[in-house]
């Protein structure tokens, strides 16, 4: 009887946390999807490698001006995108900050959370900041930023769906970086705010 008892609660367990994981990810990509901002990202990853590969400087010089247009189609579209799910209600737009993901902890427990709501205003910012360059960062330099900004809003994104712990282990895969290395790169107000935000401290 108690290995039953285990068992039905164990599947109800897998259940409800299918069904969380579910509704977040049909939310992020019914607006996600009205955007071109995974391919943005994409083209601009390959473009920072042609780049950087490129030995003649003028050739070099002409990928870099190339790809600031696209820079900035990627912010404009990002921010639109902060603005709309912006929109959507609050109790489905809670993120929890437990490691593992716990179906509905961040309702039942919003203390124990933070609002992706703002995380996206946070990227929008930052994404935005890096590309008006008000720094005076070098191409190579900016590249790398903006980078490790879009990564960290990838981040975002995974974490929501699933748990920081699969949004870590998903980055390092894909991009061969860790979380706090990402986070090192960002820009200073990017990761100040953050960090806030997420309630971590500097030495995640």
């Amino acid at each position: 009887m108690d290995m039953l008892l285990l068992l039905a609660a164990a599947l109800g367990f897998a259940w409800a946390k299918k069904k969380d994981q579910s509704e977040r990810i049909a939310l992020l990509v019914s607006v996600l999807s009205r955007f071109d901002i995974e391919k943005l990202m994409e083209s601009l990853t390959d473009g920072y490698l042609r780049a950087l590969g490129e030995e003649d400087a003028e050739r070099q010089t002409q990928v870099w001006s190339y790809l600031e247009v696209q820079e900035q189609t990627l912010s404009e579209q990002f921010t639109a995108f902060a603005a709309e799910f912006a929109t959507q209600d609050a109790a489905a737009t809670r993120v929890s900050r437990l490691p593992v993901a716990i179906p509905y902890a961040a309702r039942w427990w919003p203390s124990a959370g933070f609002d992706v709501r703002e995380a996206f205003a946070v990227h929008a910012r930052g994404i935005a900041s890096v590309i008006e360059n008000q720094a005076g960062l070098s191409p190579k330099r900016r590249a790398f930023t903006l980078s490790a900004e879009l990564f960290l809003m990838q981040h975002t994104c995974h974490w929501y769906c699933r748990s920081k712990t699969v949004a870590s282990a998903r980055l390092l895969a894909r991009h061969k970086t860790t979380y706090q290395q990402v986070l090192q790169s960002v820009s200073v107000g990017t990761r100040n705010a953050y960090l806030a935000m997420t309630g971590q401290s500097a030495a995640v």
